[in-house]
């Protein structure tokens, strides 16, 4: 039988409070302090929690409905391949009985090692290198095998099925409608040609979200943290995120440096980079999408209150339609190398 709170999966934390998160994690064998800081998280509820005579654990409530048990614990085999293979990502830790996910109260939940580190420096081509270089080891560990219960990253899982539940569920504005449609129907149909135009694309596993937010700096290097988006894609994904350059010299340069490092420890099909920003405009799809899932969830309009908006959706409007310009545009491959 399911715990009250995850009767309304419009609001699936409403009774996720400071008690049910601090019994959750002694229910485990931690002794609490007490000590509790919500930490910057909207798709899953992330914590800080002190614990008697050690340093605080970080507690993540993943989001119910969301992923299966199978998926979450893909996840968490595929970060702790990592870490037996010296990559440094930031790993569930395993308890009971060999276990990384928990339930308490209806409610699935890990706890991870607290990590610090500072912003890598997106400008700075030797911080690019050595990413390069860490994603080139992540991505040899993730050919090995492939994900059998996450996410495969193609034109129907992140467009057309996110386009499907905008327009079914009435976000896009009256007026913007048939002008949306139309340049995203577009939009898609030239991602499809980008697409095929690779030919036989190598899927494997990948971070899938691999930008600033989710790099920890230090001394030592790269730290990676937030595997929840985990998916099987074509490598590029794990690279595009980190160019920064606002000019096509300034892409080039960082691009290239990314690669020379990636290379050292991973094949890369130079063809992938034709679908730079066909994955870009992907990700904007599918962030609508995700943004509209969660508008029922009270957390979302306080903090992103100007999604669903008339002005949003011009400006997301506007958008595709350079990002439709880009994918018209001639090889990227030329632009690149």
């Amino acid at each position: 039988m399911k715990h009250e709170a995850l009767k309304n999966s419009n609001t699936p934390y409403s009774q996720l409070d400071p008690n049910l998160i601090i019994d959750a994690l002694e229910s485990i064998g931690y002794r609490c302090t007490g000590s509790l800081l919500a930490l910057n998280s909207y798709e899953n509820r992330v914590y800080q929690v002190g614990i008697e005579e050690s340093t605080p654990l970080i507690v993540k409530f993943y989001r119910p409905y969301r992923w299966s048990n199978q998926a979450i614990l893909e996840e968490h085999q595929f970060a702790l391949e990592l870490v037996r293979h010296d990559i440094t990502v930031v790993a569930p830790l395993v308890l009971n009985l060999n276990q990384s996910l928990h339930e308490y109260q209806g409610f699935r939940f890990a706890v991870f090692p607290r990590q610090g580190g500072r912003t890598i420096e997106l400008d700075n081509l030797a911080h690019l290198a050595w990413m390069g270089r860490f994603i080139g080891r992540l991505h040899a560990i993730g050919a090995c095998t492939p994900f059998r219960h996450r996410l495969k990253l193609d034109v129907q899982t992140y467009g057309y099925q996110p386009y499907e539940y905008l327009t079914q569920h009435d976000f896009i504005p009256t007026e913007l409608k048939q002008h949306y449609d139309q340049i995203i129907k577009a939009v898609l149909q030239r991602i499809e040609q980008h697409f095929q135009q690779i030919g036989n694309l190598n899927y494997l596993r990948l971070h899938g979200d691999c930008h600033v937010g989710n790099v920890l700096w230090s001394d030592m290097g790269p730290r990676i943290v937030d595997l929840d988006d985990c998916l099987m894609g074509p490598a590029v994904q794990d690279i595009w995120m980190l160019i920064s350059g606002n000019t096509q010299e300034e892409v080039s340069v960082q691009l290239n440096a990314i690669l020379q490092g990636y290379r050292e420890f991973h094949d890369f099909n130079l063809a992938e980079l034709q679908l730079i920003e066909a994955l870009r405009s992907l990700r904007m799809i599918h962030y609508s999408a995700w943004l509209a899932k969660r508008w029922e969830d009270p957390t979302f309009p306080l903090n992103f209150p100007w999604f669903n908006t008339p002005r949003y959706w011009q400006e997301q409007l506007q958008s595709l339609t350079e990002q439709l310009n880009l994918l018209e545009q001639s090889s990227a491959v030329n632009v690149f190398i």
